[in-house]
């Protein structure tokens, strides 16, 4: 399952949020989110360790009650890349690979965590998944991100924007003539290039669009972009979680 690699998930969580604080405990069918997530990548075979990280005492208690490996990390940090990080640094082995998995991904297929780690074969700096658009709606919503790859599947870039761009082509006819991505924010790194990422400063490319990805393509970082098939379902706002109880996921 993982070529060889040993590798460790880490799903970063923190308590704080503008949107909707609290998150990773709002109760999902009588499990709080962090405990769903974490189930989800438990599902799959292969990770050496599977590590929640976190600042906040609530969800360290609540990771330890259902029986998660949990770390408490600094406050301080900015990403869940630096949180990714800290863990690697205090894990006292040596891994191949660490997936980071968003703690508010409750409905992540364990298809698309088995879709990176094929990726691993590749010895690639930094894995992530992209997803063909299929609606108007998508297509134009500056909260979804869009990226664009070169011939061998390396993102060339990340925008809010929709990229690219088609001149003399009606906006409401884009889809019927080129293939758009969106992408999902669900990321591998190599363990040997995990400190040095969190190491940058933000780029100018990254202030603009407040993509932390774009820090590293700025830098010369190559990021292997996977195809995946599988719909990912995040839950951002509280708005979203009444979405999914109507559509009676939990």
């Amino acid at each position: 399952m993982m070529h060889g690699k040993k590798v460790v998930a880490i799903i970063p969580a923190r308590f704080a949020s503008t949107r909707f604080p609290g998150k990773p405990l709002v109760d999902l069918g009588g499990k709080p989110m962090i405990q769903r997530t974490y189930e989800r990548v438990k599902a799959v075979e292969g990770f050496d360790r599977i590590v929640i990280a976190t600042d906040d005492q609530r969800i360290f208690d609540a990771s330890v009650a259902f029986g998660a490996e949990v770390m408490m990390t600094a406050e301080t940090h900015l990403t869940g890349t630096d949180r990714c990080a800290e863990v690697l640094s205090r894990l006292g082995e040596t891994v191949d690979y660490v997936v980071n998995i968003q703690g508010d991904e409750p409905f992540i297929e364990p298809e698309q965590l088995k879709e990176v780690a094929a990726g691993f074969a590749s010895d690639a700096p930094i894995l992530t998944l992209i997803k063909k658009i299929t609606d108007v709606e998508t297509l134009f919503n500056t909260n979804t991100p869009k990226v664009i790859r070169d011939e061998e599947g390396h993102a060339l870039y990340f925008s809010r924007q929709t990229i690219p761009f088609l001149r003399g082509v009606e906006p409401s006819d884009w889809l019927n003539k080129h293939t758009f991505f969106k992408h999902i924010g669900l990321y591998a790194y190599r363990a040997d290039i995990l400190p040095g990422l969190s190491a940058l400063k933000p780029t100018s490319l990254e202030l603009a669009e407040s993509l932390e990805q774009l820090r590293w393509i700025q830098n010369g970082i190559r990021i292997k972009a996977i195809e995946t098939q599988f719909e990912t379902i995040g839950i951002d706002s509280p708005e979203d979680l009444e979405k999914i109880q109507k559509m009676g996921l939990i």
